[in-house]
């Protein structure tokens, strides 16, 4: 049964072209658990998120690879969170803002933290 807060999550985390490319590869091959663990590797996915992902791969979908991807993902996903975030960003209320988008989407701290940022418009920065 799919998990819809890890599937989001999945959707909305970025991921470098480099690292789904060879979790594609490799959950091609039937190595679904390496896939995950690679994705989780060159991401801020946790688990169950980075098992939607390679279920997503695998089905031909296409990661985000920077918070501005991720981002309008979110957008298209949940757009009234996206109005949300807005409104408490635009208080000062960035942790606020930060723990609404985990508490809806499961996203981790540090990705959460990231699309904050840039829905704040503030500079992306790269994932680790």
């Amino acid at each position: 049964m799919m998990n819809t807060k890890a599937r989001t999550a999945a959707l909305i985390t970025p991921v470098g072209q480099e690292a789904q490319d060879e979790a594609r590869a490799l959950a091609a091959d039937g190595r679904t658990g390496k896939a995950a663990r690679r994705l989780r590797r060159g991401s801020w996915l946790k688990r169950g998120p980075a098992r939607e992902a390679v279920e997503l791969l695998a089905g031909g979908h296409a990661l985000p690879t920077s918070s501005a991807q991720a981002l309008d993902a979110l957008r298209r996903l949940d757009a009234a969170l996206v109005v949300e975030l807005t409104a408490l960003l635009d208080g000062g209320q960035q942790i606020a803002a930060v723990k609404l988008l985990r508490e809806r989407t499961g996203v981790d701290l540090a990705g959460g933290y990231h699309l904050v940022l840039e829905l704040g418009g503030e500079p992306d920065t790269p994932s680790p």
